[in-house]
């Protein structure tokens, strides 16, 4: 058996999860996430944990017995907890700002770029050098926070750009001067 896929999943209170078919559907505090599984892996509720099982040891079918396991428990996680991405901007001028449809940067171009929250992602800016991703669904926090990062992305030289929050950017010395 897969390590990660035999584990249950525990649901915690407040949350419900319902199975229809392949469709899996978990409602909590935070929202509600949909996904559909793969037709292989078969999914089961009982009483306030949730089991994947797999209908061999084919290597493709251990892999996803994992991966189905996980993306239910992120799910769970998502709906209950939420998923938070930092992000901070750095170089001279560089900013964030926020507006109702989500947030307006500068980012040393000849333009401002504006920057449209998908649904279920909420952008707040508490400084104009930070940015604050927060969602349900792991895989869009993830994704809007790359698509953030990739407006301007940090250079070696001098370290500007938008980075993730703790990222180490590794510098270059530049030019070595005249003798």
């Amino acid at each position: 058996m897969s390590r990660i896929g035999k584990l249950p999943v525990d649901i915690p209170a407040g949350v419900t999860v319902n199975v229809a078919g392949l469709v899996v559907t978990v409602k909590g505090p935070k929202g509600e996430l949909k996904r559909t599984f793969h037709p292989a892996m078969s999914v089961a509720v009982d009483g306030s944990t949730v089991t994947v099982g797999r209908p061999s040891d084919d290597p493709s079918h251990k892999s996803l017995h994992g991966l189905s396991r996980t993306l239910i428990h992120n799910m769970i996680e998502g709906v209950t907890k939420g998923y938070v991405r930092q992000l901070e901007i750095s170089g001279v001028g560089y900013k964030a700002e926020p507006k109702p449809y989500g947030l307006l940067f500068a980012l040393g171009y000849s333009h401002q770029i504006e920057f449209k929250a998908p649904a279920g992602i909420k952008l707040t800016a508490p400084q104009p050098t930070q940015v604050i991703v927060e969602g349900a669904d792991k895989e869009i926090v993830g994704q809007v926070a790359a698509e953030i990062r990739s407006l301007r992305k940090p250079e070696p030289y001098k370290g500007k750009g938008v980075r993730y929050a703790g990222e180490q950017i590794r510098r270059k010395a530049g030019k070595a001067g005249g003798k």
